[in-house]
């Protein structure tokens, strides 16, 4: 089968999140046989990149990577946000929304590689056309349901928000372009079932049918780590990795390692606000930055952690953090305030919740000074990982999925694919999953 992505970042030009998902899940693609291809946004990634270096990266045989890169630089991915069509990017978007030989079409994060208008692009009517939901910029013009820059967002003041965030404006949105847009869809899949609910709540089930699928690592993500004892530490330490953002919660995290002098903070990741946090950590000789780390290097550092520390202040849609400390046999701590990270962290059974300072400083410690508890959620999350979010089970569910979007369109039923799903999917999960209307 053709396969193809359409994103704002991947490859070389990303940041993680959503990125690390559509690479993962094009590997696994090519290593089944599928041909893939990926139309991505460098104008995007440099306009908001700062000093964000570009990622080593090298695509898997068979994945074939399409660079949008317009000469008008900027002003591509900026009249992007403001119309909330693609313009500048149309052409070759058309060659491949057009192409008759496509059998999928899977847009992932497309707020500045097309937005809404990129959805109803394209003149490809039987290629099976879903879309994943990694952030939440369907219900929210910042992405993340996070307002002003310092709290979850409980009440939407969307103009004033983005100017205090200094976004552009988004006249499109009091249009129906996302309802339009939508329309085209087979499926509107979300990692965590905390996300679809929060999509369900502001109506999005009534234009396309909603779907859990959660994440997953590949099969050899932490091969040759997860079986091997824990690489040898002069102390015991507990780690944490993200983007250094302030949303990500890393300051509330930082000042608490004074009351915990017998072990260390190791933090992976870059980013805009690192700078403010390595202020924070000065006086602090058990806080490390490790800078940023990826594939074997991360899994080492959490492989050797007595947990991992996921401190989220904004809701996150699933937290792929979590799912890698799970993969090396490494419980977590998260902040329940973090959106699905409660879900995916604690629920899961692989971890401990927190909401206050001394919640966290208490859970920090069990982790340091209980063996046992700390081995019986590492086996629980440790689970989950080679359960429900393994390769293995994630491309078995979506290839179901793809599979049953493409008979309804052959059957013109626009609310088949939920339906069908919805029995089908239910025989190969670990549990219940999430449709709507």
């Amino acid at each position: 089968m053709k396969f193809c992505m359409v994103t704002t970042f991947f490859g070389a030009h990303s940041f993680g999140g959503d990125a690390a998902y559509v690479e993962r899940l094009c590997q696994a693609l090519c290593r089944r046989g599928h041909e893939v291809h990926v139309f991505h946004c460098v104008d995007a990634f440099e306009s908001v990149r700062g000093d964000h270096p570009l990622r080593d990266y090298t695509p898997a045989d068979g994945l074939h990577i399409h660079p949008l890169k317009s000469k008008y630089g900027i002003l591509s991915p900026l009249s992007t946000q403001a119309t909330g069509r693609p313009w500048f990017k149309s052409g070759p978007l058309r060659e491949l929304l057009d192409d008759p030989g496509t059998d999928v079409i899977h847009f992932h994060n497309i707020s500045l590689v097309g937005g809404p208008g990129v959805l109803g692009l394209g003149t490809n009517r039987r290629a099976a056309r879903i879309m994943t939901a990694h952030e939440h910029w369907l219900i929210c013009p910042m992405h993340l349901l996070w307002k002003y820059d310092r709290q979850p967002c409980n009440a939407p003041n969307c103009v004033t928000c983005c100017l205090a965030g200094r976004r552009p404006p988004q006249a499109w949105r009091l249009t129906r372009a996302i309802e339009a847009g939508l329309r085209r869809l087979d499926a509107l899949v979300f990692p965590s079932r905390h996300a679809l609910e929060e999509h369900r709540a502001r109506g999005l089930g009534a234009f396309v049918p909603l779907v859990h699928l959660p994440y997953f690592l590949p099969d050899g993500w932490s091969r040759g780590v997860e079986d091997e004892p824990p690489p040898p530490s002069d102390r015991p330490y507990l780690a944490a990795a993200g983007r250094l953002v302030k949303m990500k919660g890393f300051q509330r995290l930082i000042p608490l390692m004074r009351y915990l002098p017998e072990a260390d903070l190791r933090i992976a990741g870059t980013g805009p606000y690192e700078a403010e946090l390595r202020a924070l950590a000065a006086d602090l000789p058990n806080v490390r930055f490790e800078g940023l780390l990826g594939g074997a290097s991360l899994a080492c550092l959490f492989r050797g952690a007595r947990a991992v520390v996921v401190p989220s202040l904004f809701p996150e849609t699933f937290g792929y953090v979590v799912l890698e400390a799970f993969a090396v046999r490494t419980p977590v701590i998260v902040h329940q305030g973090g959106g699905a990270i409660h879900e995916t962290g604690v629920q899961s059974g692989g971890g401990l919740g927190y909401r206050t300072d001394i919640e966290l400083v208490t859970a920090m410690r069990r982790m340091l000074h209980q063996p046992g508890l700390r081995e019986s959620l590492a086996a629980r999350g440790y689970a989950r990982r080679v359960g429900e979010w393994s390769e293995a089970r994630h491309i078995e569910r979506y290839m179901t999925l793809v599979e049953e979007a493409a008979r309804a369109r052959k059957g013109f039923s626009p609310y088949r694919p939920a339906r069908a799903l919805a029995s089908r999917l239910a025989q190969s999960a670990a549990g219940p999953s999430s449709f709507d209307r």
